[in-house]
This record gives C-alpha cells, structure tokens and sequence, in this order.
C-alpha cells in the first residue's frame, strides 16, 4: 500500500482574481507563499518519503517553499497537471466552472477532457504501486489531480466529483492498494 497525502497547491494571484489557470503557467501570491510556509511546517512530523508535484510553476513552487530546506526529494512530474481547459486556460473561473460538467468525455476546446486528466492519473497511479509500495507521498497538485485520486482510489464518478462543491482543507489521506 502507498499513502499519499494530496494538497493543493496553494493561493495564486489568477485565485484571487476568479480566473481558471489551466495550463496558463501562473505563480504564488502573497497569501500563497505563507500557505506553503505553514505546509511545510504541518508536514513536519508526517514521515514522507517523497513530494511528488505538478510540473505547474505554482505546484513546484508550494512544493519547494515547503519542504525545499529538508531531505525530502521533490519530484516534478506533468501528469499531475490541472486539466487543460484548452481555449478557457485563463479564463474567469465562472467561466469554466460552467463548462466543467460538459467536458467529462468531451475535451475542452483545443484542451483536454476529464476522462483524459484521470487516464494520466492512472499512469502515475500504476507507476507509484510499483515503485513506492509501503512509503508515505504527498503530491501537490490541482483539482484534476484530485478528481483523478477520488475517481480511481475512492471509486467516486467523475459525474459526482467535478460538479460538487471544493472546500480547501489542510490535505486529504488516500490508500492506494
């Protein structure tokens, strides 16, 4: 079994301006620089083996104000990656919020869909089983690596997921087996 601690990664300035990021490479704001301080210090006693992180400068970034000055190896991997919202990367969170239950099966144009974001999920899924059996990992990352834990660890629908409220909270405990 691996436990993997997910966080997201923390405030970024398009968070506080209501704009869906996507793949648009946005950085920590103010806020998200403390935030990623007091994960780290939260962290402190949790005996990770690992960070893993979306290759997004505001995963890396969470990740390294967080644990850049212990032992803990971060590393960077693209599948962990928020949804490609193709044309809407950018654009206001309303936006894309509407169009989110839409794009299940079907990708956002010149994006991808969430079926798309759950099947690189697997993949890194399928590689932790082989290479991290017994370890404690946290993984840093977006909402569509969180849909992709819930759907494929917890057996949750997409269908149920991406249309339900998100509340942040200071990290979520899955097994995978």
């Amino acid at each position: 079994m691996v436990k993997i601690i997910f966080e997201s990664h923390s405030t970024t300035t398009d968070n506080e301006a209501h704009i869906s990021s996507g793949w648009k490479d946005v950085d920590l704001s103010e806020l998200g620089l403390q935030q990623s301080k007091e994960l780290g210090e939260r962290s402190v006693d949790r005996n990770l083996d690992a960070v893993f992180c979306s290759d997004l400068i505001r995963a890396v970034h969470s990740a390294e104000i967080a644990f850049g000055d212990s032992n803990i190896p971060i590393i960077k991997d693209a599948r962990l990656r928020e949804c490609n919202y193709g044309d809407l990367n950018g654009a206001p969170s309303e936006e894309v919020d509407k169009e989110k239950p839409q794009r299940i099966t079907t990708p956002f144009p010149n994006g991808e869909s969430y079926e798309q974001t759950t099947q690189r999920m697997k993949e890194f899924l399928d590689d932790l089983k082989k290479n991290y059996d017994g370890k404690t990992l946290m993984v840093i990352g977006h909402r569509a690596t969180q849909y992709g834990l819930e759907n494929l660890i917890n057996k949750v629908p997409l269908e149920v997921i991406i249309p339900a409220p998100w509340k942040w909270q200071p990290g979520w405990i899955y097994n995978l087996e």
